[in-house]
């Protein structure tokens, strides 16, 4: 058993299996614009229910990159755990349907060289980088089997949009299964899979950090129609080539900006290393945050920009773009006109005195256009807080792309 803590792939070994692949040797023009690039990925939020348990059995996390490249590594994060989490088995494959696999297509993933590793509390790990051709779109299936039943508590994202499958208890290793025969459970949660790299010559990354809106709660279940999911296919479906950049989903549902009390989620301010900044890749960061600050009662209009301006000038110093959105209008039941007036000084902040690279106003796009202070009933989920398919799909058409390039402001 492998024991491992963050260690990544030696770049030897990359430029060795590029070799082997016949992608170009080390000094080749080619070769040296591929990097690692966070192609998808999902932050790890919390545990999982201390009766959600997996005992000697198999689990198949469904991940859907949005680059392409020929060579893949995968990391599992045991963040939250208390106890070491042991992995005895692991695969990579494309996804057929459901829980099947195209055939012919599982390739086991390693650790250092091993086929089981052990992850420590609060530690995460890549896997060995691994030739697999990863294409923009195409869903693949991360097989993990976990024997015995000292796991403790589930590090996971909890409303991942996407349907994953489980075996029932005690049924083994299944990570090599083409068939879905042995996947008797579904979840709608990401247990321990955190982000799948791909060695590609895209340009980067676009992390989106932001609450629930990003996180996608009104969104339809494996339909893949967040508003950054509408933006990503305008790139796919607007060109031939494959998409220079990829658009990774970071956002959590309830997450707020500054760290206050009752909070279900780390701040964004506490995970913005983890959970932006460590990807591989990125480029820019696209930032969607502040409708749960001032909800919670606990945070006025000066400290949430207190808060942003944080995450905007660490954003920065790491060399990247940050473009800022918005708040979208609210009038739940929690909902004040005093935390109307908050959200409107944050967004005058946004629009003209913030130091983001770019401004995306999702609040233009879908308030009501004869009350400002509501969203527009055609994009309202119906809480009065989360807009719906529609909503979603207006505001991902709002986007100019050219902002993720760095050279327009989102702005006519």
């Amino acid at each position: 058993m492998n024991r491992m803590k963050k260690d990544a792939p030696s770049a030897w070994i990359v430029i060795a299996l590029i070799a082997a692949l016949g992608l170009g040797v080390a000094g080749s023009a080619e070769a040296r614009k591929a990097d690692w690039v966070a192609g998808w990925g999902f932050s790890i939020q919390g545990l999982a229910p201390a009766t959600t348990v997996v005992t000697n059995e198999t689990v198949r996390m469904i991940a859907r990159p949005t680059i392409s490249g020929e060579l893949v590594r995968v990391r599992l994060d045991n963040t939250f755990g208390t106890v070491p989490l042991t992995i005895g088995a692991a695969s990579i494959a494309y996804r057929n349907n459901g829980a099947q696999l195209v055939p012919g297509t599982v390739r086991p993933l390693t650790f250092g060289g091993s086929t089981s590793v052990t992850i420590a509390a609060g530690q995460g790990v890549y896997s060995d980088a691994l030739p697999f051709v990863a294409r923009a779109w195409e869903d693949v299936a991360i097989s993990l089997f976990v024997p015995g039943d000292a796991t403790g508590q589930i590090s996971r994202h909890n409303n991942a949009r996407t349907t994953s499958y489980l075996t029932d208890a005690g049924a083994g290793d299944h990570t090599t299964d083409e068939t879905s025969t042995a996947f008797t459970g579904t979840t709608s949660e990401m247990y321990w899979v955190s982000t799948i790299d791909v060695f590609s010559e895209a340009e980067g990354a676009v992390v989106f950090l932001g609450d629930s809106i990003t996180d996608g709660t009104g969104s339809t279940t494996d339909g893949h129609d967040r508003w950054h999911d509408i933006a990503f296919l305008r790139t796919l479906l607007g060109s031939k080539k494959d998409p220079t950049k990829a658009f990774v989903n970071e956002g959590i549902g309830g997450n707020r900006v500054t760290v206050t009390a009752t909070q279900s989620s780390p701040a964004a301010v506490e995970r913005l290393d983890r959970d932006v900044l460590s990807r591989s890749g990125i480029t820019h960061v696209v930032f969607f945050e502040g409708t749960n600050d001032i909800n919670s009662g606990l945070v006025n209009a000066e400290q949430l920009i207190a808060g942003m301006t944080e995450i905007i000038q660490r954003v920065k110093a790491r060399g990247l773009k940050i473009i800022g959105a918005t708040i979208i209008p609210r009038s739940s039941a929690t909902w004040t006109p005093l935390k109307t007036e908050y959200r409107n000084q944050v967004n005058d902040w946004i629009r003209h005195h913030a130091d983001f690279d770019a401004v995306i106003d999702f609040d233009e796009v879908v308030r009501d256009p004869t009350n400002p202070d509501i969203m527009n009933p055609i994009f309202d989920l119906g809480d009065h807080t989360h807009p719906n398919p529609f909503g979603y799909l207006a505001m991902g058409r709002s986007i100019k792309l050219a902002v993720l390039e760095g050279s327009a402001s989102n702005h006519e």
